[in-house]
């Protein structure tokens, strides 16, 4: 009788290797913070910073929603998409001000485009 082996997938012998990594399965993505998460980095710094400048403008209640929303406002892409709701929130807020939400209403764009 022969020695048949049957392997599915992937198989990886290392005898005394040095410095193995694995296997690679395709590009990897390095994060260095540039480009677009630095963009999403200054356009979340520059919305809190901006929201903060709103406060005097706000009622209790409406102040109450931005301290709530501050804590989501993170510059990761994903935990921001599923936190719309939040950016809902802000945006009507700073739409209810007038004028003086307008930065805020301009910066909640930069973000939104960001996003998407």
């Amino acid at each position: 009788m022969s020695d048949t082996s049957n392997y599915y997938g992937d198989v990886v012998n290392v005898n005394g290797g040095e410095k193995v990594v694995g296997i690679n399965h395709g590009t990897v993505f390095h994060h260095d913070g540039t480009g677009q998460d630095a963009q999403l980095r200054a356009a979340v710094t520059d919305l809190t910073r901006l929201l903060d400048s709103l406060r005097p403008a706000l009622t209790p209640d409406q102040a109450r929603t931005v301290d709530d929303a501050l804590p989501a406002l993170t510059p990761d892409r994903t935990a921001l998409r599923e936190r719309g709701m939040i950016l809902a929130h802000v945006s009507q807020i700073a739409a209810t001000v007038g004028e003086v939400g307008r930065p805020v209403m301009e910066a909640l764009g930069r973000l939104l485009a960001l996003l998407s």
